[in-house]
């Protein structure tokens, strides 16, 4: 049996119902055969960034493990992405019916054209940061080596602002 990655990826959507569009984009990597959801955060509603002229989104995180590497996780991501709606030319950090973003695969660094891995700015965001330490707040970035919880507590509190759905 092949060897399983530990795989953290970011959930997020701020078009159509978007509490609905991140429980497809779950369910749908659940219904995978070869990925197994292990942890998931509470859903979260949170302010955009970067590009600010546009609704507030849901966000979350999931745990999962699998046996498929980082491109093939990358292609399923896309694959369910495209399956919700996901046009593949949208703007830049802009409005999207669904964005699944692979944050960490073990602790794998890697620099492709295609993947850069950790996610280079999963520190930076309060959105993926406070999910995260739902699941895990004592994962380590393989390359700052913090946790996501001293990350989070060390984010400037302007902005990013991150309210988790009742």
């Amino acid at each position: 049996m092949a060897a399983h990655h530990i795989v953290y990826i970011s959930i997020g959507s701020n078009l159509g119902d978007k509490l609905e569009n991140c429980r497809f984009g779950i369910d749908s990597l659940a219904a995978t055969a070869q990925v197994r959801v292990t942890g998931r955060s509470g859903f979260y509603r949170t302010e955009p960034v970067d590009f600010v002229a546009q609704d507030w989104f849901v966000n979350a995180v999931i745990r999962v493990e699998s046996p498929l590497g980082p491109f093939a996780l990358l292609d399923r991501l896309q694959a369910v992405q495209r399956a919700a709606g996901r046009p593949a030319d949208g703007v830049r950090f802009g409005p999207r019916v669904l964005d699944l973003d692979l944050l960490m695969v073990d602790r794998l660094i890697l620099q492709d054209p295609r993947l850069t891995l950790p996610h280079p700015r999963m520190h930076l965001r309060r959105f993926v940061l406070q999910p995260l330490c739902d699941i895990d707040p004592h994962l380590v970035h393989p390359i700052l080596c913090k946790d996501m919880r001293r990350l989070l507590s060390e984010l400037d509190a302007q902005g990013q602002q991150v309210l988790e759905l009742s």
